[in-house]
């Protein structure tokens, strides 16, 4: 393995790496931003989105034989990209003035927000610029917040810039030279009885019960953050104080020629541990209808179609028949037009 450039700021002066920006890289942006309502989390999106799509295209350009993906599906959190086996999470900043990076702490403990490598990319957006100022492997990462004792800051570590390695090329290496799994990752633990359930229901199950507990994962958001209830009036109409709503971007964008929309959850606790679960699809950001055709389809443990709906001209929303299940039950939703399909898994 490569030894990391411990507190080497005369080599960082030189050795900075620029990635200029393309007019499609801000159309993409800007689109990507407007879905969020808040204004602050937009700036942010928008960013993320810029050093996601600047970042991939240098990856690219410099390992054009390995495949890329980027998981959008958290729109707020346009961070994550992966490369054949390597996983990398870009710390985007506008400004690194105290040399100081923060790291999401959820980024490190999650199995599912985890990465090989952290890259901490600084956004020069009026100079249409990229700037790669460092790199930390995950174990690099956690021996440090160790050894170091670090607490977190409104739910970051606070790491000197200085820890990273400043040599961009050193991506590229590891990507050609090192088995990725030579950096292992947290993973996801279950309990023997669940054991066969994961063949099915991987590391993206949702699990509804945690939410009457008030425990959401990071890319189930609040209603208001993803939708402008001026716009679409079913939210006020429907509103119940007593259920828990929570609403995530199906990223569609890549697939369906940069069509989000918004599933919406609305979960209510009942009697004999039952919940009743209502689905909706809502259009995103100010867009006040659904495209045409598109399939909500609700699928049971197994894979049956067990109800669906599809969107029709000038349809604001589409919604499942509400249904009760107990606590533990999994299902599937399906979001579907023509022949491409996303899947969301849950368990009550």
């Amino acid at each position: 393995m490569i030894k990391n450039h411990e507190k080497n700021n005369n080599l960082r002066l030189f050795l900075s790496e620029s990635i200029w920006l393309e007019p499609e890289h801000f159309d993409s942006a800007r689109k990507l931003s407007q879905q969020v309502v808040d204004e602050f989390k937009q700036w942010q999106t928008y960013l993320n989105a810029l050093a996601s799509l600047g970042f991939a295209k240098w990856l690219k350009e410099n390992l054009p034989e390995q495949l890329i993906k980027q998981n959008n599906q958290i729109i707020d959190n346009f961070t994550h990209i992966q490369l054949g086996e390597f996983k990398f999470c870009l710390i985007v900043t506008e400004h690194l003035l105290d040399e100081l990076v923060n790291i999401p702490e959820d980024t490190i403990i999650k199995p599912e927000a985890a990465a090989h490598l952290y890259v901490v990319v600084e956004v020069l957006e009026e100079q249409a610029e990229l700037v790669l100022r460092g790199l930390l492997r995950y174990d690099q990462l956690v021996i440090y917040r160790d050894k170091m004792n670090l607490k977190t800051r409104d739910g970051c570590y606070q790491l000197p810039l200085a820890e990273f390695d400043p040599e961009p090329n050193h991506i590229l290496f590891y990507c050609r030279f090192l088995d990725a799994h030579k950096i292992p990752l947290p993973v996801l633990t279950t309990v023997n009885k669940e054991d066969n359930l994961i063949q099915f229901f991987p590391q993206t199950k949702t699990k509804l019960s945690q939410w009457l507990r008030g425990i959401f994962l990071d890319e189930w958001q609040s209603i208001s953050a993803l939708i402008n209830p001026d716009i679409n009036l079913a939210l006020n109409i429907r509103n119940n104080a007593e259920s828990i709503k929570r609403g995530k971007i199906i990223n569609l964008e890549m697939q369906l020629g940069n069509y989000p929309v918004v599933m919406l959850v609305n979960i209510k606790e009942e009697a004999e541990e039952k919940l009743r679960v209502l689905i909706q699809l809502h259009p995103s950001g100010e867009t006040k209808f659904l495209q045409p055709n598109l399939k909500l389809t609700l699928l049971s443990k197994a894979g049956k179609s067990l109800c669906e709906v599809i969107s029709r001209n000038q349809d604001s929303y589409i919604q499942l028949n509400p249904f009760h299940g107990e606590i533990g039950k999994q299902f599937s939703i399906e979001v579907s037009l023509d022949n491409i399909t996303i899947k969301e898994n849950f368990e009550l």
